[in-house]
């Protein structure tokens, strides 16, 4: 199993509009297709900044889900471009990890 820690920059002023389109249309969108959303947070210094977490049981299902989210139309033609109004996608961080022993996510 790993995770994937996303970090978003949200432009100026609209923190409160993507996490309410976050949590109410992308991650039930996603969750519906199978992904597992870990949790979801604001940056508590940094007022642009979102994270949030998922987890995969190997590479073969992040493929798999990452097809059946990104190539969904519903995806491609209504969530994707509000997305880009919201978020500066130049800036997305994307990082891999794997959980250690002593992890309670092991």
């Amino acid at each position: 199993m790993f995770f994937e820690l996303r970090q978003y920059r949200i432009k100026d002023g609209r923190m409160d509009e993507w996490v309410a389109f976050m949590e109410k249309e992308i991650i039930p969108f996603q969750v519906a297709k199978g992904m597992v959303v870990v949790g979801s947070f604001e940056g508590e210094e940094e007022e642009d900044l979102y994270i949030w977490i998922r987890r995969f049981e190997d590479e073969a299902e992040r493929v798999a889900l990452y097809k059946a989210v990104y190539e969904d139309p519903h995806w491609l033609e209504e969530l994707s471009p509000r997305v880009g109004d919201i978020m500066d996608r130049e800036r997305i961080v994307v990082t891999r990890m794997l959980p250690t022993s002593r992890s309670v996510t092991h």
